[in-house]
């Protein structure tokens, strides 16, 4: 995503064995050809190789979608300094165990979590005179 005429945003996804893995997989990679943010590999981060662990911690916004509250994907990069914005598939209807993956769900999924991507903003932050139209929704 280019925050008017600027900015980095990295996906991460959790991609772990269960159902809701799985959707999280899909999603970060529905959001990342739509270009939300470009999607980079959690596994990097996870085995402290140092190009994974520079660019988290030089990016604008670390965007986690994780499958469930267990939170493997945020707290992988909080094991190395970042705090990552996070969208926890539960708070979005899926359990772990009992979500079955279908291209309808996967679908509806990314757009709510797309959506509340481009209209987040961080306490504090002052909207950008101009930046109406901008993928940030004036966040930047």
């Amino acid at each position: 995503m280019d925050c008017c005429g600027g900015g980095n945003v990295l996906l991460y996804s959790c991609s772990g064995a269960a159902d809701v893995g799985c959707i999280a997989d899909r999603v970060t990679r529905i959001l990342s050809k739509e270009k939300v943010g470009r999607m980079t590999c959690l596994a990097g981060v996870g085995a402290r190789l140092s190009g994974f662990i520079a660019s988290a911690q030089g990016a604008d916004r670390n965007i986690v979608i994780d499958g469930c509250p267990v939170a493997c994907a945020q707290k992988g990069l909080e094991a190395i300094g970042v705090t990552p914005e996070v969208y926890n598939l539960s708070n979005y209807g899926c359990q772990k165990g009992s979500t079955p993956v279908n291209d309808e769900l996967v679908e509806e999924i990314a757009l709510r979590i797309k959506n509340d991507i481009v209209n987040y903003k961080p306490v504090g932050v002052v909207i950008s005179e101009g930046s109406e139209g901008c993928s940030c929704g004036g966040n930047c």
